[in-house]
Order: C-alpha cells, then structure tokens, then sequence
C-alpha cells in the first residue's frame, strides 16, 4: 500500500495580486512516500559536498555566481531520478486578472488556481499527502479551505484520495527547497524585466540547464499528461 501513497510538496511564487512583477508561479514536486526519506538524504549530500551544511535553506532567490554549482547540481538530481516528477502552473500576466467580471475575489480565483495545478497529478488508485510551504500566520486557515475545495471537486468527501493537505517550513523538508528552485526559474523565465533591473546570469544559466535537460521553452504549455516536467500557461477565458 505505501507504494500507492504520493507526497506532493507545493509552493508559489510571485502570487501577490499587486507585487509590481506581471508573472505568478504555483508549483509541485512529488514522489512516493517511500522515497522521500532516500531523497531528502541525497541532497543533504549534494548540498555538503557543495560545502553548504545540510540545514542550510536552498532557495531560488539566493542564487548567485558563489554557489552555483550546487544549484546545477540538485537540477541535474532532478532530472537524473525517475522518482521525481514536477508540476508547474504559470500566469503569464496578472494584470489581465478580472476577478469582478467572474464575481471572485483575488482569494477564490487562488483556490482555484491551486486546484488546476493539482489536478492533473490525481489518480485513480493513489492516496494524496500534499504538503504546502507555509507563508504566513493564515497558512493553516488556507490550507483548510484548499483541502475542501480539492475534495468537493473530485467527490472525495471521505478524503480518501487526498489524505491531507498540511502547511510545513520550507527549510525543513530538503524536497520543498527543490520545488523552490524549479517553481521560481520557470517564473522568472516568464517575467519582464526593465532595463534598469534586467536579468541575472547566473540564474538566467540555471533556467537554461532547466531548458535543455526538460526540452522545453518554459514559456508553452506542455502536453496534459507529461508527467516529469509538466508545465501549464495559464491565461483567463475572454
């Protein structure tokens, strides 16, 4: 049975409506339960053979030309493992949002964003620990609803398929970090940057390693069922 259990760990990135920056991430790394404690081993080792302890936080915004090389090599980790697998949900614009005209507010399209980008890893036959990184004191009121929005869509109102969805600290969890950086080199590849702020090349360089090794422009949306690097643009109906 713990083959059937699937731990998923989320995070977003950029999801504020009015953060000044036009593009927002959500996005999930999961794998079997059973694989986790293996995992999270083997990125401790990448991270201390890369001269970093391994209660150090690994994060897409700390990437710099110092330690690059330890963010090459948990990306190339990434795809090396066949037990890995990623989901990413990208809105290109936010400032095309209309949350009056769908009578939403900024919250509930959030939810259901969350959602969209979930759904597509449910199967038949599997049991869902969904693990969200906690971003403030409403972490535990947010991830309540989201549980109910996820159950009540897929008639799962015994929670049999999604067990639970339960707020941790990124730093505690060595995989939430590997979503962190994925999650945000596909965001920042679909920003705009002014020419006052422009691109980093260092991070610019991990987003083309993530380019090469998936095969994708992180730009487009990918088929419905690529399970190791699914990417979903997400724009709102017209």
């Amino acid at each position: 049975m713990m083959g059937n259990i699937i731990n998923m760990y989320c995070d977003e990135s950029c999801h504020l409506e009015h953060d000044g920056i036009n593009a927002m991430g959500l996005g999930s790394v999961w794998c079997q339960k059973e694989k986790v404690k293996e995992i999270n081993q083997r990125i401790c080792e990448i991270k201390e053979r890369n001269g970093v302890s391994r209660n150090a936080e690994v994060k897409w915004t700390k990437i710099g030309p110092v330690k690059n090389q330890l963010y090459i090599d948990l990306v190339n980790y990434f795809f090396d493992n066949d037990d890995l697998n990623f989901r990413v949900l990208i809105v290109p614009d936010k400032s095309c949002l209309d949350h009056e005209k769908f009578s939403q507010t900024h919250d509930k399209w959030y939810y259901k964003m969350y959602f969209e980008m979930l759904k597509v890893v449910f199967a038949q036959g599997f049991q869902y620990n969904v693990f969200v990184d906690i971003k403030d004191s409403h972490s535990s009121e947010r991830v309540k609803h989201l549980h109910e929005v996820c159950c009540n869509d897929m008639y799962d109102f015994s929670h049999e398929v999604v067990r639970k969805i339960q707020p941790i600290r990124s730093h505690e969890v060595q995989i939430m970090q590997l979503v962190d950086i994925l999650l945000g080199a596909v965001t920042y590849e679909n920003r705009v940057f002014s020419q006052e702020t422009g691109r980093s090349a260092t991070k610019a360089a991990i987003v083309n390693l993530i380019k090469q090794r998936s095969g994708y422009s992180l730009q487009k949306t990918t088929y419905l069922r690529e399970s190791k690097f699914n990417i979903l643009i997400w724009r709102p109906y017209v």
